[in-house]
């Protein structure tokens, strides 16, 4: 773009001077004239909204610089910022992975792994997470991370809270460290969670786990050792209410019972 009375210019990508050709006119019908006091109201709106745009708060986020943890204020639509204390990038970009991708990413914005995506990055950190795709490198987020695959997790991720969607059929090699999770679909693997593990009634579970609490939803199944963090490390399991043991047995927190098959919750 130009000013249209313009007799030459300079060429923005390579710099050539060449004279800018205006573009031809068309013969256009006459508008039909306007009332004058509503065309003086229309007017007055769009500059109030002009200005009331620009006095309009914006929405900002709080981040927590990369290497010395510092926590400072962002405008939310920023692609970048410096650390106001130590002075690293920090990158606020979010991604999209649609193919294989191998390269580090630290960003402050969220990842999305689509179906047709392959990560391998051996340190990938974001805020949040969806997971559609291979994950066969190292996740971390430091809020969420929702996941809707079928298939097999050779990676490794860690998040403060992982929700697995109801369609998901997914089976971690390595553990899955949280702070909460919670199960809608299938799920085979270890996990560790700092608070609790929530099994819903469409969401069978397969594997140990070690949190401070589970809830079971009627119709859920949890299949495997629980180790209970509440005070101490004490190991417990689900056990069929016409087998159970007797009451000084079960009181022990030194002799776990094993059951070989998988009982629904009660």
């Amino acid at each position: 773009m130009d000013y249209a009375a313009a007799k030459s210019t300079m060429c923005r990508q390579c710099g050539k001077h060449f004279t800018p050709a205006a573009p031809r006119l068309e013969a256009r019908p006459a508008a039909p004239r306007e009332n004058p006091v509503t065309a003086a109201a229309e007017l007055g709106a769009t500059i109030r909204g002009k200005f009331e745009g620009l006095w309009a708060p914006k929405r900002n986020s709080v981040i927590e610089c990369f290497d010395c943890k510092t926590q400072q204020e962002v405008v939310a639509n920023a692609p970048s910022t410096n650390c106001r204390k130590c002075g690293a990038h920090q990158d606020l970009r979010d991604y999209k992975i649609t193919t294989s991708f191998s390269r580090s990413i630290r960003t402050h914005g969220e990842l999305h792994l689509t179906s047709r995506g392959d990560l391998s990055s051996t340190n990938v950190i974001c805020r949040s997470a969806v997971i559609e795709g291979k994950l066969r490198g190292n996740l971390q987020c430091s809020e969420s991370a929702r996941i809707n695959f079928i298939g097999k997790i050779p990676g490794r991720l860690a998040a403060q809270h992982v929700l697995v969607e109801r369609r998901s059929d997914v089976q971690f090699f390595r553990r899955v460290r949280a702070k909460s999770i919670d199960i809608h679909g299938r799920m085979v693997g270890d996990v560790i969670a700092e608070t609790v593990v929530v099994i819903h009634r469409s969401g069978p579970r397969d594997g140990s786990v070690t949190a401070k609490a589970i809830s079971v939803a009627t119709g859920g199944v949890f299949s495997g050792q629980l180790v209970s963090r509440g005070g101490g490390l004490k190991k417990a399991e689900l056990l069929p209410q016409a087998d159970a043991p007797a009451k000084d047995a079960r009181d022990s927190a030194d002799a776990p019972v094993l059951v070989a098959q998988p009982l629904p919750a009660a």
